[in-house]
């Protein structure tokens, strides 16, 4: 094409248009010779200005890092692109007006177009479905009649059971031959649409639309939607919505009050801010088909070191006999500086402690994280007696952990706890390592099979053992937070790590490795605190809630168990 006459265009898709509205049939999109001559035109208009300018910023790029290339042979080379693409955004700028109309046009016929292809192909894979149905039935019939007559010609006992035996192999044979014909015909359906959308992302030379990616998300899901994976992956959770329902409803009728309230909400979030850290924790070596039982001696650790530091005065507790301490003379900046510092480094010491075992001997974790924990235990309270270490200084538990007013609602006083905001930063600093960094999809790959990974260059102990690192700086954090939440001892933190390990199971973080989602284990926190919440709000024993606690960690894995098997 040498030039192109925009008008003249513009009238031959009108014409073509109103031809579609009384066309019985049409020709799919690669067919249709009024879309071949609109890209023509679009390609022409594209060619030496926008598409030109990406093409040089491409070879820009490669020059870049081409390593032949000496300084000044780069530095040349740039120069020369960068005079092209200065030419090429001239004519981009010339054609801009020319190229909007046309892509309009060129879309205003492609949806036309799409809406009648797209209906016809329907039409056509839906009496092909039905056909495939009706077959089917037919076949199963027929089947079914043959086998009766055969199996009421047998005389013996095995020449029955084997006839039964055919018969389901035989049914079984029909029902899947029929959903394979099914599954085409969906297929076929959906790449219609499919093909529509890309057609209109060619259009727009690449640019997608919003609209449009939610359609195809949404005809996606519907297509490959089975009610049985739908029940498998969901399941737990639609269970876990209809129990929190049913507190909803019946804490009213039992005279507890209003369950869904800011107030109660805003304690659910605070429960939880502390106990993310745990779970960001173990979430890492759950995901390498690990785990850890070290967690909440962690969590004693860090919040006596804490409490120690921060305590108002002289402290009662003596640690192996030495003390008591009084830090009141240093600063409270240092004092918050030191008390966070030795929190994070002695629970970084005792994860490596138990990781290298597992990295180097390949010990399992479940093993190196229980002796890390009797550990830690035996050292708490033989050093500390079980003695509380008391309260923190006022002034600063209520900097870091108290609350801001927000008002008063429906006659409360609600307030936000000040200890969400860190655990939101560690919820995105969690997702940054996971999906931005090398070190991230090195935990992925080590978690879906090590082998295979160390075969492609993956350093398997390094990895392991920076993820072990992780949790303890996690573990840290988590800790001296805890300090401000409640008085420090060494019996503080009893039974987080079952907590922080059923929150990631239930958020979809699989025991088999490399499979989940930090969101799902934070998703997890807060589904498995609001839990505990509700259970206590309702005055419920907590022994019988250790109950409910194990029937979903135990329904969690054996879902997550049979979706693996299924896998395989």
């Amino acid at each position: 094409m040498t030039d192109i006459n925009i008008e003249e265009l513009k009238k031959m898709t009108g014409e073509k248009l109103a031809e579609l509205k009384s066309a019985q049939t049409v020709p799919s999109f690669s067919e249709d010779e009024t879309l071949k001559k609109l890209h023509e035109a679009l390609d022409f208009l594209r060619n030496d200005g926008v598409n030109k300018i990406t093409e040089l910023k491409q070879k820009i790029a490669a020059a870049k890092k081409n390593k032949m290339l000496s300084a000044e042979e780069r530095n040349t080379f740039i120069a020369e692109q960068n005079e092209l693409i200065v030419q090429a955004e001239k004519i981009a700028a010339a054609n801009a007006g020319a190229d909007k109309e046309l892509t309009a046009c060129a879309l205003a016929y492609a949806n036309a177009l799409s809406e009648k292809y797209v209906a016809q192909v329907n039409a056509e894979e839906d009496k092909k479905i039905a056909e495939a149905k009706k077959a089917n039935a037919e076949t199963t019939a027929r089947i079914r009649s043959e086998f009766a007559a055969r199996i009421a010609a047998c005389t013996t006992e095995q020449e029955k059971n084997t006839a039964a035996y055919e018969l389901k192999s035989a049914l079984f044979d029909a029902k899947n031959h029929t959903q394979t014909e099914i599954d085409r015909c969906k297929d076929v359906k959906k790449q219609a649409f499919t093909d529509h959308v890309q057609e209109n992302r060619t259009i727009r030379n690449g640019k997608t639309s919003f609209k449009e990616d939610i359609a195809l998300s949404f005809k996606n899901y519907v297509y490959n939607f089975k009610f049985s994976k739908f029940l498998l992956d969901n399941g737990l959770y639609l269970a876990i919505a209809l129990f929190f329902i049913i507190c909803i409803i019946y804490a009213p009728l039992k005279g507890s009050g209003n369950l869904l309230t800011l107030p109660n909400i805003f304690n659910i979030l605070e429960q939880s801010s502390t106990r993310m850290f745990y779970a960001l924790g173990v979430a890492g070596l759950i995901l390498i088909a690990g785990t850890d039982l070290s967690v909440g001696r962690m969590v004693a650790m860090g919040s006596v070191i804490t409490g120690l530091i921060l305590h108002p005065g002289k402290n009662i507790v003596k640690f192996f006999n030495i003390g008591p301490w009084d830090f009141t003379s240093l600063p409270m900046g240092g004092r918050l500086f030191l008390a966070l510092f030795l929190s994070i480094t002695l629970c970084v010491a005792f994860s490596v402690f138990a990781g290298f075992f597992t990295a180097k001997l390949k010990i399992h974790p479940f093993i190196s994280t229980l002796a890390t924990q009797l550990i830690i235990y035996g050292l708490l309270f033989f050093g500390t007696s079980g003695t509380p270490v008391g309260g923190i200084d006022p002034s600063v538990k209520d900097l870091i952990g108290g609350r801001w007013i927000l008002g008063v609602i429906n006659g409360e006083l609600v307030t936000i706890p000040k200890l969400i905001i860190p655990a939101i930063i560690a919820v995105i600093v969690a997702w940054f390592i996971w999906n931005k960094t090398t070190f991230g999809k090195n935990m992925y790959a080590v978690g879906g099979n090590a082998e295979a990974a160390a075969v492609s260059g993956i350093s398997v102990f390094k990895t392991t053992l920076l993820i072990f690192i992780m949790a303890g700086i996690f573990y840290g954090c988590g800790a001296f937070l805890e300090a401000f939440r409640a008085n420090a001892s060494a019996g503080t933190g009893q039974g987080y790590e079952m907590d922080a390990i059923a929150a990631c199971v239930v958020g979809g973080i699989s025991f088999n490795g490399g499979i989940g989602k930090i969101g799902g284990a934070a998703i997890g926190v807060i589904i498995f605190t609001s839990l505990t919440y509700c259970l206590t709000f309702l005055q419920i024993d907590t022994n019988l809630q250790f109950i409910f606690k194990g029937l979903i960690i135990i329904a969690a894995v054996a879902l997550d168990s049979v979706k693996y098997l299924k896998r395989k």
